[in-house]
């Protein structure tokens, strides 16, 4: 079993609120997580609603289903009973005590159109995604705490082997995927992986017809990964209408394969307006559906290039996660048409900017979309960074830095934060 650098925040959030939803697409280690807690003893009972008899139970007595868990309880695949959530709102209301419930769910049970209840002030919601490469090497990253710091040093981090960067990408953060050394297995075990995330999952929570249309929307998805999000396109590709093609990327929101990201931009009403970036949640996964092998990534520059973006963006959704800086995750793009991969905005509006680069050397031409950036964002700007697969952290200016790609996890402190003591009277 992995550690989790979510776990100290997943048990701040059980140390003063009475209910945490822990969300995240299934095989993340979401149930993994959940029974450990329970076997360590920071909660009571666990309980999983993949069991028909248990699922049964909580469908026909939402309210009875509580009476025989004395103390703190989990629930796992919430979405699969909704019914529970009154129940579980009606319960903490009568008794408001933090850590009463850790619910766990593979899709969203809030998007439901049966679900009226939001369980408003007394639930704190929380992400686990696939994991990350400080897990792999168990380490808690803070890069993006130090982007954020009133200073800023040069890592001396040994650069990465090509071959070891492609075998990152192909493999992903799942587990399972994780598991399976041969690339073919592993294909198989991402087109199973999907295949039961579409066609049971998805259906699960909605009502909407023309499934068999989803896999082909996920690999348009996979091929339009780090793009602008085109509705018209994505329609005319599929066949469907604007709305439906709608419908379909908010269930797959639902049940985190997708990740929507903002466009930033310094009037803050102008972002609605922008279109956001398409990414998937795993390059792993995203290499399964567009069929890439280790081989291909190896020699074909384009396709290295947007997987390597994707990856990125993964590891900078996990690691905003656990930060104490909590950044929003944007992407920039000018009326001039310069870019930025991604911009990293604090709650006092500091603003940094990262770009992706899957070459090896860098020119002081390949921070122009980072300097305009830094002149839109004004006083805010804090510094700009580009990641490449070369081997030397360099200045390029003040507050402008190339760094190599594995600064993300290895440019990072050992062991894990304290966690927090919990309520004795559980």
């Amino acid at each position: 079993m992995y550690a989790r650098n979510l776990s100290s925040s997943l048990l701040a959030a059980l140390s003063d609120t009475p209910v945490t939803l822990l969300l995240g697409a299934r095989q993340t280690g979401k149930s993994t997580l959940a029974r450990s807690l329970t076997e360590q003893g920071y909660l009571n009972h666990y309980l999983t609603l993949d069991s028909a008899v248990l699922l049964s139970a909580a469908r026909n007595d939402p309210e009875g289903f509580f009476r025989n868990y004395a103390g703190s309880l989990v629930i796992d695949e919430i979405q699969k009973a909704p019914e529970l959530l009154p129940a579980i709102k009606l319960t903490v209301d009568q008794h408001r005590a933090p850590g009463r419930f850790l619910l766990t769910g593979s899709a969203n049970p809030f998007v439901m159109p049966q679900v009226s209840e939001s369980l408003a002030g007394r639930m704190e919601t929380l992400i686990l995604r696939p994991l990350s490469q400080g897990e792999l090497a168990g380490v808690r990253e803070d890069w993006i705490d130090r982007l954020f710091g009133e200073t800023f040093s040069l890592p001396t981090t040994p650069s990465i082997d090509k071959t070891d960067l492609v075998k990152r990408l192909a493999v992903g953060g799942y587990p399972e995927s994780l598991a399976r050394l041969d690339e073919g297995r592993r294909h198989e075990w991402f087109e199973s992986y999907l295949s039961a995330v579409l066609f049971r999952e998805i259906r699960d929570i909605s009502s909407i017809e023309g499934f068999e249309e989803m896999p082909r929307l996920m690999t348009l998805v996979a091929a339009r990964t780090g793009s602008s999000l085109n509705m018209t396109d994505l329609a005319s590709q599929i066949g469907l209408s604007q709305r439906t093609i709608q419908r379909y990327l908010n269930l797959l929101q639902a049940t985190f394969l997708i990740e929507i990201l903002p466009a930033w931009f310094r009037n803050v009403d102008k972002r609605l307006t922008k279109s956001p970036k398409l990414f998937l949640n795993d390059s792993g996964l995203m290499t399964a559906l567009l069929g890439l092998n280790e081989t291909r990534l190896m020699n074909e520059g384009e396709a290295l290039g947007r997987v390597l973006e994707s990856f990125v963006a993964a590891e900078l959704q996990k690691q905003i996660s656990w930060s104490a800086t909590k950044p929003r995750l944007y992407h920039f793009r000018s009326a001039q048409g310069r870019e930025v991969d991604f911009v990293l905005e604090d709650r006092s509006g500091r603003t940094v900017g990262i770009e992706v680069k899957a070459g090896a050397t860098v020119t002081s031409s390949d921070f122009s979309g980072l300097r305009t950036l830094a002149e839109t964002a004004g006083k805010s700007f804090l510094r700009g960074v580009i990641l490449y697969t070369g081997a030397e952290a360099v200045p390029f200016g003040k507050d402008f830095f190339a760094l190599p790609l594995n600064c993300l996890w290895q440019f990072s402190k050992t062991g894990t934060q304290e966690t927090p003591s919990l309520p004795s009277n559980r």
